[in-house]
């Protein structure tokens, strides 16, 4: 899958419709798969132009909060670009994707959400990774020189599920799928299909092992027009509560199956882990 090199017209809010995939190797067997959706939001374009069809910052049955990410402020936008100048990433000053779930009814629950950081040519410079627990906290893993299909590690520094321990690393895979011209290039600034991967072992990443659990996120990305709102509104009405109520009904069954329960440490005394830009020994 080719990276977009070049830069583009700004583009509209897309949403992707897609599954959720997670496997568990150890020390008990367990996988399931979801279909749900997601919206991709140029985020540069969205601060300044907003979105009739996703209305930010105010109520609507589809909706898109600021303080839901990051630093839990007013403006979103401007903590990723504060951020990314202090982990000396600020030539990541062009194009902003923000792969993340909207706020369903008023209700919000992000697991995971993906930054996707461009330089003012196109080139993508960084991903940033936000990660939500169901104790209401927030970790932030940076990814800088990431190349799509290339895996980035991180070690494990937030608590997210209470059947694995604080050790260990990730491996981040990122994969999208660009609509191409007879040249072979890419004719828009995002990608028609989207995969993020992410594995973790509990001990570390060794290619020749399966790791202890395997999870991506995917779909097929589409203009976030009115009809689309309508689509994921009636085939997922309650899609946001839905992903909560399954992450405890999977807790039930791996609490069924006696893995191991380990309870919840204190958070880590910093909010931010940034990846290793050396992951050679590891792959």
């Amino acid at each position: 899958m080719p990276e977009a090199v070049a830069a583009h017209p700004p583009t509209n809010a897309l949403i992707g419709f897609g599954q959720v995939r997670h496997a568990r190797a150890r020390p008990s067997t367990n996988a399931f798969v979801y279909s749900n959706y997601f919206v991709w939001l140029p985020m540069r374009q969205f601060a300044r132009d907003g979105s009739a069809v996703l209305p930010r910052n105010r109520w609507s049955a589809l909706s898109f909060f600021d303080k839901d990410h990051g630093a839990g402020g007013p403006d979103a936008l401007a903590w990723l670009d504060t951020l990314l100048g202090e982990h000396h990433l600020a030539h990541c000053s062009g194009d902003v994707w923000l792969h993340t779930y909207p706020r369903v009814w008023g209700y919000t629950f992000k697991p995971v959400s993906f930054w996707y950081c461009h330089t003012p040519d196109g080139a993508l410079g960084a991903v940033v990774v936000e990660v939500n627990n169901t104790f209401g906290e927030r970790h932030i893993y940076v990814l800088p020189q990431v190349t799509l299909g290339v895996p980035v590690l991180a070690h494990k520094a937030f608590h997210v599920s209470p059947f694995c321990e604080v050790r260990g690393e990730y491996r981040f895979t990122f994969m999208h799928r660009f609509t191409a011209d007879g040249a072979g290039k890419a004719q828009c600034a995002h990608p028609s299909h989207t995969v993020a991967r992410i594995e973790y072992d509990d001990t570390a990443i060794d290619a020749s092992r399966v790791p202890t659990l395997l999870t991506s996120v995917s779909g097929a990305l589409q203009a976030l027009t009115p009809a689309a709102r309508r689509r994921a509104l009636w085939q997922y009405p309650l899609m946001t509560l839905a992903v909560m109520a399954r992450i405890h009904w999977q807790a039930f069954v791996l609490w069924r199956k006696r893995v191991p329960f380990f309870t919840k440490p204190q958070p880590p005394a910093r909010a931010v882990t940034q990846a290793s830009t050396d992951n050679g020994p590891h792959t």
